[in-house]
C-alpha cells in the first residue's frame, strides 16, 4: 500500500477544502515516498518540459507549494488562478467530493492572495527559473465586464517576468460572466489586446513568453471553430482543453450533484477528450494542446495524447489516486 492509499481515508474523513490544504502542506513528505518519474523531455511552445505530465492550475492557487509539488515529479507546474487584487472567493462549503464517480464539484471562485503576494511566493521558490512554470491569470469577481480585459492586461504585465508561459483563464464557471469572454467578439478583443501587449514585454524582458487559453468542455462545435480561428489569427501558442463542466452528466442523483460549480474528474473525461480532438482538427498540427479533464490513470493520459495533446495536466485524479499517478501517466506517454 502506498503512503497516499493509507492517508486517503483520513483525508476523505475531513471537509474537502481542509483536506486539500493538508495535502498541499504534506506534499514535500509525500515526495519522499513517491516513485521517481523518468525524464522524457517534450519540446512544445519553444519550451523544454522534463516530461509531459503537469499539475493543473487550481491546486496551488497562491503559488505557496511550488517546490514541494515539483518534487513529486511533474514535468511542469501551473499555479493560480491569480487575480489582480486579493479576494476570498465564494463562501464555504465550496468543494465537494463525489467518490462514487471519482469526481469533484467546486465553486471556489478564484480565491487567492492577489498578484503582489502571489508573485512574492513565486520569487521565493527554487523551481521558478529552473523548471517550466505556468501562471494562470483571471479577473476579479467585482471587476465589471467592460473592464475585464484590464485585469488580464495587468496580470500579464506582472506575471510576464516570472512565467514560462501564461494561461488566460476564461472558462471557470465560478466567476459570474467569465465564460462570456469565450464568445467571438469578446475573445477577439481580449486576444488582440494581450498579444499586442506581449510585443513590448518581450522586448523589455528579452524573451517571448507563450500565451495559452484555457477553454470549457461545454462548447459547441461552432464555438470551438470560432475560438480556433481567433487562436490562429492572434498567434496564441496553446490551448488547455478543458476546464470543469457545468453539466451533471454521469453524476445526477448522487449526493452533492446538485451543488453549483464546476464538475471535474472521471465523468467529464469523454467530453473533455472530444473537445480536445475537435480543437486539434480545427487548429492543425502546430498549436500546442494540453489535455486536461478526467485523467484518472495512464490509459486516460494516453487517450489525450491520441486525441492530439502534446502535454497533459492532472488535478482531480491526484485527489483520488495520489502522487503515483504522475509516474503512471508519464509511462503511458512513453509507451504511446
Amino acid at each position: 500500500m502506498t503512503l497516499y492509499r493509507f492517508a486517503r481515508p483520513l483525508l476523505f474523513s475531513l471537509d474537502a477544502e481542509n483536506a486539500h490544504q493538508i495535502a498541499l502542506r504534506a506534499a514535500g513528505l509525500a515526495a519522499l515516498f513517491t516513485p521517481p518519474v523518468a525524464r522524457s523531455p517534450v519540446r512544445a511552445m519553444g519550451l523544454e518540459f522534463a516530461n509531459p505530465v503537469g499539475l493543473a492550475a487550481g491546486l496551488d492557487k497562491n503559488a505557496e507549494h511550488i517546490d514541494a509539488l515539483a518534487a513529486l515529479g511533474f514535468g511542469f507546474i501551473e499555479v493560480g488562478t491569480v487575480t489582480p487584487r486579493p479576494q476570498p472567493g465564494n463562501p464555504p462549503p465550496r468543494l465537494f467530493r463525489l467518490p462514487e464517480r471519482e469526481a469533484l464539484i467546486n465553486r471556489l471562485g478564484f480565491n487567492n492572495v492577489g498578484l503582489g503576494a502571489f508573485l512574492e511566493n513565486v520569487r521565493r521558490s527554487r523551481y521558478a527559473g529552473r523548471g517550466v512554470l505556468g501562471i494562470n491569470i483571471g479577473k476579479n469577481a467585482d471587476t465589471p465586464p467592460e473592464r475585464a480585459i484590464d485585469d488580464y492586461e495587468l496580470g500579464l504585465k506582472q506575471a510576464y517576468p516570472y512565467a514560462s508561459y501564461v494561461t488566460i483563464n476564461i472558462s471557470s464557471p465560478n466567476t459570474a460572466g467569465l465564460r462570456n469572454l469565450q464568445q467571438a467578439d469578446q475573445l477577439e478583443s481580449l486576444l488582440a489586446r494581450l498579444t499586442k501587449l506581449r510585443e513590448p514585454l518581450a522586448d523589455r524582458h528579452g524573451r517571448r513568453v507563450p500565451l495559452v487559453v484555457k477553454v470549457a468542455p461545454d462548447l459547441s462545435g461552432a464555438e470551438i471553430q470560432s475560438m480556433s480561428d481567433a487562436v490562429l489569427r492572434h498567434g496564441i501558442d496553446g490551448v488547455i482543453a478543458t476546464n470543469t463542466s457545468v453539466t451533471r452528466d454521469g453524476v445526477a442523483g448522487l449526493r452533492h450533484a446538485g451543488e453549483a460549480g464546476g464538475l471535474s474528474g472521471a465523468p467529464i473525461r469523454r467530453r473533455a477528450t472530444d473537445v480536445l480532438r475537435q480543437f486539434r482538427a480545427a487548429l492543425g498540427p502546430h498549436i500546442t494542446l494540453i489535455g486536461a479533464g478526467g485523467i484518472m490513470n495512464g490509459d486516460d493520459a494516453r487517450e489525450k495524447a491520441d486525441a492530439g495533446a502534446a502535454l497533459v495536466q492532472l488535478y482531480t485524479g491526484l485527489v483520488y489516486r495520489g502522487p503515483e499517478l504522475v509516474a503512471e501517466c508519464a509511462s503511458a506517454f512513453r509507451a504511446k
